[in-house]
């Protein structure tokens, strides 16, 4: 049977695998992306997620082609802001200004539908980049030389490098022989949309109280001049069905209640969607010929907007080690290098985050004293305020 030949095979639709593809892409690198989605399916594929892209992912995306296409749909984050509440009250609020560490705006919130629609129209525009709608992976044998593929349709992919892409359950970091450990909160996050009479002036807030913060992300004005924002609300999961089954009245009440009224009173402007919450971290982040990236790779709880941050910091290191020497992708040397690179600063973040979402789960008193003290020295010792943000940024140095 024949076989494509390809530098870079990636496994995965999602915008990870996209930009990935957008980026080896320019890079000029050839390119099969196999995406499972029905190639009918609608664009945007209904996620009313938004990601908010920090400074070195937005450079990434520049470097992809992709940024002045995004750029019209972007919110700039000025601030981010941190409330501890309690009922409607405000224990705590603290703010954390980009210009503490010399920066212009923290990042730039982006709908994940504009995402993937302007990625997909410049993978069009790239000669060396192959989208295959509607087909995934299926089977991986790999050689000293090579990485041989098998699709779901039948058809066979021979790479230099097999990228996985393709999610928490990544069919191809199975078939590489690499684990997996998961972390469970009994959480779930319900994420949709609000207007608000308050100008959310470019601010990010997370409100605390238990079960997990409640995220409210600038989105542009609506044609009306109506504020909105994009939320994510984390909480234990048997209480999702109940707001998942309220009257669009009673939830935007609910939803108002749980953020403290921060912004006043919150209006549903969108359907809602849950999604589990789960921590998960891979083994090891290559084996012979593959390497795993984004959620294939490592799982976060959304907070601190660090889970697509983090899967385009693995791309730039991909991207780096590649465009430096060409003739080694997907060779031993280049993929013990990306391990060096990654393995232990995702490792560190995974448990970080972990860490600090089980402190904005906490119920008891004790506990939520503990959190609001944690807040306040985090915020108010200068030094240690800096470096909480450059972490968080993703500015700090890549261990080698």
């Amino acid at each position: 049977m024949d076989r494509t030949r390809t530098d870079i095979f990636i496994s995965g639709g999602g915008p990870a695998g996209l930009i990935a593809a957008a980026l080896f892409g320019t890079l000029g690198f050839t390119v099969v992306l196999a995406d499972p989605a029905p190639s009918d399916e609608p664009r945007g594929g209904g996620d009313l997620r938004t990601t908010a892209f920090l400074r070195p992912a937005r450079d990434l995306l520049e470097r992809a082609g992709l940024w002045d296409s995004l750029a019209p749909h972007a919110t700039p984050l000025s601030l981010m802001r941190i409330v501890d509440s309690e009922g409607p009250a405000h224990r705590l609020i603290r703010d954390f200004r980009p210009g503490d560490v010399g920066a212009e705006s923290f990042g730039w919130n982006l709908p994940n539908a504009v995402i993937r629609e302007v990625a997909r129209d410049r993978l069009a525009a790239l000669p060396g980049v192959t989208l295959r709608d509607g087909t995934g992976f299926a089977r991986l044998l790999t050689r000293q030389a090579e990485a041989l593929v098998t699709l779901s349709d039948g058809d066979r992919v021979a790479a230099r490098l097999a990228l996985a892409a393709d999610g928490r359950d990544s069919p191809l970091r199975a078939a590489a022989g690499i684990g997996a450990r998961t972390f469970r909160f009994g959480q779930k996050a319900i994420v949709f949309a609000v207007s608000h009479v308050a100008p959310h002036e470019g601010v990010s807030t997370e409100v605390h109280r238990s079960g997990g913060p409640f995220t409210l992300v600038p989105l542009p004005d609506a044609a009306d001049g109506t504020h909105r924002s994009s939320v994510v609300w984390m909480m234990r999961g048997p209480e999702v069905a109940p707001l998942m089954e309220m009257t669009v009245e009673a939830f935007s009440a609910a939803a108002t209640d749980r953020s403290a009224a921060i912004m006043g009173p919150l209006a549903l402007a969108s359907p809602r969607q849950a999604w589990p919450i789960v921590a998960r971290l891979a083994e090891r982040m290559s084996a012979e010929r593959v390497a795993l990236m984004a959620e294939a790779a490592h799982v976060v709880p959304p907070i601190g907007a660090q889970g697509l941050n983090m899967s385009l910091a693995d791309l730039a290191a991909l991207a780096d080690l590649a465009a430096a020497r060409p003739e080694g992708l997907g060779d031993t040397a280049m993929l013990a290098a990306y391990a060096r690179r990654r393995e232990a600063e995702v490792r560190a973040r995974v448990l970080g985050i972990d860490a600090l979402n089980r402190a904005s789960i906490a119920a008891a008193p004790a506990l939520r004293d503990l959190r609001a003290l944690g807040i306040r020295a985090i915020h108010d010792v200068a030094p240690l305020r800096r470096l909480a943000m450059r972490a968080g940024l993703g500015s700090a140095p890549p261990p080698r």
